[in-house]
């Protein structure tokens, strides 16, 4: 059974599955409404998730990259952090829908880009800025979560 709302991010279950989880996959959709879908690393604030392009190598950079384009032509973003396993008991994902921008406040951003490194230690060692990389925030407009391994009440 799907559930729908916000409060979700609050459900322990929920928030500690999307704080845990090490990967999530990005949908963007251009002006003309094409989509794109990639894999990427994240940090969840409780409340917002956050991104960052990082050195990883890609055919461009930036602000440049399909997504970013994308998400300056249509902030309206999907994010889906997911799990399966063998047990099917414990299939789970959760689906955030909302808007996307890139973070301009230094204090913002340095925080975003701190959480990040603790979480990926690969981070560290990348020499990350906001010149070259932004970090984007997506505040939650919707969420679903789908699975029986959040023990969500039916009737909620």
């Amino acid at each position: 059974m799907i559930h729908e709302s916000l409060a979700l991010l609050n459900e322990p279950s929920v928030h500690n599955f999307i704080a845990g989880a090490r990967v999530a996959r990005l949908a963007t959709a251009d002006q003309s409404g094409q989509p794109h879908n990639v894999p990427l690393c994240y940090w969840f604030d409780g409340a917002r998730i956050y991104f960052v392009i990082d050195e990883k190598p890609k055919r461009r950079t930036g602000t440049k990259i399909k997504r970013m384009r994308n998400i300056a032509e249509n902030p309206r973003v999907a994010l889906v952090v997911d799990c399966y396993e063998e047990d099917w008991a414990q299939l789970g994902y959760v689906l955030i829908r909302g808007h996307a921008r890139v973070v301009d406040d230094q204090n913002e951003y340095m925080l975003a880009l701190r959480n990040l490194r603790d979480k990926y230690s690969q981070y560290r060692g990348m020499a990350l800025a906001p010149e070259k990389n932004p970090i984007v925030k997506i505040e939650p407009e919707r969420v679903h979560a789908w699975g029986q391994r959040f023990n969500l009440a039916k009737d909620k």
